[in-house]
């Protein structure tokens, strides 16, 4: 059975694992929240709490929630959830990031993650979401366009050195 959670330290081994396969695929840690420390993994849950509610954001930050894709007790997504948008995030970002580690992928959970992530927006105020993904992520602009996702625009980012789809999505699909 999957859900979507909130972070919580009893998920410690499960998630280290996860960002340890995510490493040794030589992947990109998406969400950005997998590049935090985790050594301290009662700090980072607290971290991850407290940044949905707006306290200890980064200046230029926006609050964002974190989520983890659990089956049964295995942590095997995560996806962050950007309250709202800055200019940057227009660009490049956007409102949600997700990923499922390499093991799980190609059994639909990257499609169910973002559902379930889309429900979590609808429920903070967000009608429409923006997904950005790279323009060669041909799995990632799928899974967006299965929940309904519309594309706005491709266009190349000069920071990312990508060219970068953009999507907006409903969050009642």
């Amino acid at each position: 059975m999957l859900r979507l959670v909130d972070p919580f330290v009893g998920a410690k081994d499960s998630y280290r694992s996860l960002v340890a396969e995510i490493n040794a695929a030589g992947e990109e840690r998406v969400p950005f929240t997998l590049d935090y420390p985790h050594e301290n993994f009662a700090a980072l849950v607290a971290r991850l709490l407290g940044e949905a509610r707006g306290i200890g954001i980064a200046p230029g930050w926006v609050p964002h929630s974190t989520y983890w894709l659990m089956e049964g007790d295995q942590v095997v997504g995560a996806s962050s959830l950007r309250h709202r948008l800055t200019p940057k995030l227009r660009i490049s970002g956007g409102h949600i990031g997700y990923s499922i580690r390499p093991s799980a992928r190609g059994r639909g959970l990257g499609k169910a993650i973002l559902k379930l992530t889309l429900v979590r927006a609808a429920h903070i105020g967000i009608e429409s979401a923006l997904l950005t993904c790279a323009d060669a992520n041909f799995a990632s602009a799928a899974v967006i366009v299965a929940n309904g996702g519309e594309l706005e625009a491709k266009e190349y980012v000069a920071e990312r050195g990508v060219v970068q789809r953009r999507y907006w999505v409903p969050t009642d699909s």
